[in-house]
């Protein structure tokens, strides 16, 4: 009716997840290749392959190191360290806060706590020993790479909370993991994980960013459907307008 003010009507919700079938494919090769790494670690048998790998590639490092690129692995150890990651992450929970961005900020919340509690998980269950003699400052079991594990998950969750569904987000996504990818070579060449730790905190890190984006994403979407299919405040359905008072049926306001 023309008399009746309409409800105030919330604004359009962005979509944390624009196309889900191919999220869910890509996070389901993630989840699985995370699984085959960590797995193949946990065998002592494919363990001792891995390990003479692991060794060969620390000495091809020691054997090229140079002082340019001993600079830029410390640059990298300096920004994977709690003091520069923690005011990152509150500051991009902040900004999403701000602007009201709810799912984008659970996603990337559930994120972070996720891979947070993993690592520490993990760390104690594997407790493998770190290689020798590392450039830089280490603690703390060696498998996975925390400051992988970091980079990753920050850089992909970041992306896909703060860059909306289209080109230019899978453009960013490129460039998080290649930043993912340097900070694990960066671990490896100063010698402060073996490069199958730096591989498994790769792999972790964008799993959980990508897992937890597709369960956020799945929860938004079920939302708006429950919510399309109530009727306005002030509204009824076709089948239930209210009778008039004849006692037949008046079209709904």
């Amino acid at each position: 009716m023309s008399g009746m003010s309409r409800p105030e009507m919330p604004g359009r919700e962005e979509s944390l997840v624009a196309a889900p079938g191919l999220l869910a494919a890509i996070t389901a090769v993630a989840v699985v290749l995370t699984a085959v790494v960590f797995a193949l670690v946990g065998q002592r048998g494919t363990l001792a392959s891995i390990q003479r790998l692991d060794e060969a590639w620390l000495r091809l490092m020691i054997s090229g190191r140079a002082l340019p690129l001993t600079v830029i692995a410390k640059i990298f150890n300096l920004l994977g360290l709690v003091y520069v990651t923690l005011p990152v992450r509150i500051a991009i929970a902040g900004f999403l806060a701000l602007r009201r961005r709810w799912w984008q900020l659970a996603a990337f919340a559930a994120a972070i706590v996720l891979s947070e509690i993993l690592i520490g998980l993990l760390k104690g269950i594997y407790g493998r020993a770190r290689p020798p003699d590392s450039l830089v400052a280490t603690s703390g079991a060696s498998f996975p790479s925390g400051h992988a594990v970091a980079a990753s998950v920050t850089a992909v969750a970041a992306v896909i909370a703060l860059v909306p569904a289209g080109r230019w987000r899978a453009w960013w996504a490129m460039a998080a993991v290649a930043f993912s990818i340097l900070m694990g070579l960066s671990r490896a060449y100063p010698g402060a994980h073996w490069l199958s730790d730096a591989v498994a905190g790769i792999f972790l890190g964008t799993s959980c960013a990508l897992l937890t984006a597709l369960v956020v994403g799945e929860i938004q979407r079920r939302q708006l459907k429950r919510r399309h299919r109530q009727p306005a405040v002030g509204q009824y359905p076709v089948d239930a307008a209210p009778a008039d008072h004849t006692g037949g049926r008046r079209e709904p306001p």
